[in-house]
């Protein structure tokens, strides 16, 4: 490799890295073989250089800017983050560019016949290492917590559209259930009804469980919470769908909804009382007006 490189007289190792950069990405892309196929495919996907970043990295480094290094870190971080890329091809790309910048310095010593001695080898070795592995600590602590961002938001996002709270008239709302309920998302839905109840000021709940498979005992006690929790905010709840599986675990528990919620057969059937309720109501306040 020696013969293709260039060197100038006094020429700092700032300089012989930036003289010698076609070459440096060259070797780089040899040594990281899985990465070196993808270039492109990241530069598109991600909008990452990783061959302009990788020679930016290495500048740092031997200029000693910790600061920026960290800063690089992160930013990078970020932004393999936001896209679908593996880390094991983050992993492969730093350990090469650590690589290719020792073979640089190793060339770089034999151009100004500078034959380090021990001391000074081991010195340069911790700066140049400590350097890099402060890159990737930056790297990883912000690639995890934009992650960590995402999956909150999305977690949140769910947890919103598996409590679809759906006003039909100023006063009465629909809250159709699907799918299984647990403890866990009982006290989700808990939260979300009460907050929501408050908020618009809900008189009348619809909760539709045609669409519960099923409900084990635990959420069904949890169930009974929820109803007394709407009571105490002074709406009236109106189950609809119940089904008969259903039906048979609250009739085994000996439970009774009593005075908690009164039930229909279906959801069609409830909006046809209620909303002719709602109607009649709105009639005779125009009328007295």
């Amino acid at each position: 490799m020696r013969r293709d490189l260039i060197y100038s007289d006094g020429q700092d190792i700032k300089g012989f890295l930036s003289e010698n950069k076609s070459m440096f990405e060259e070797v780089l892309l040899q040594h990281a073989a899985n990465v070196r196929d993808k270039i492109e495919e990241i530069k598109l996907v991600g909008n990452i250089n990783l061959l302009g970043n990788a020679v930016k990295l290495v500048l740092m480094v031997v200029e000693e800017r910790r600061d920026d290094v960290i800063a690089f870190g992160n930013q990078e971080g970020i932004a393999w983050a936001k896209t679908s890329l593996t880390l094991s091809f983050k992993l492969e790309w730093v350990q090469a560019i650590r690589k290719t910048l020792w073979e640089f310095l190793y060339e770089y010593d034999h151009f100004t016949e500078d034959q380090a001695d021990r001391e000074r080898f081991f010195t340069m070795e911790n700066k140049v290492n400590e350097l890099i592995d402060e890159f990737f600590k930056g790297f990883f602590i912000s690639y995890s917590e934009y992650k960590d961002k995402l999956i909150e938001q999305q977690t949140k996002l769910v947890e919103n559209l598996s409590v679809p709270i759906i006003p039909v008239s100023p006063n009465i709302s629909i809250l159709p259930l699907i799918g299984t309920i647990d403890s866990y998302r009982a006290s989700i839905i808990e939260e979300k009804v009460l907050f929501e109840i408050g908020k618009k000021r809900v008189e009348i709940l619809i909760l539709d469980l045609s669409g519960i498979a099923e409900m084990d005992h635990e959420a069904i006690q949890n169930f009974l919470k929820l109803l007394d929790g709407v009571n105490m905010m002074g709406c009236r709840t109106v189950i609809t769908g119940l089904s008969p599986k259903i039906v048979r675990e609250i009739v085994n528990m000996d439970i009774s909804f009593g005075q908690k919620a009164e039930t229909k057969g279906t959801l069609e059937q409830a909006m046809q009382d209620y909303m002719k309720l709602f109607d009649a109501s709105r009639s005779d306040i125009q009328s007295n007006v």
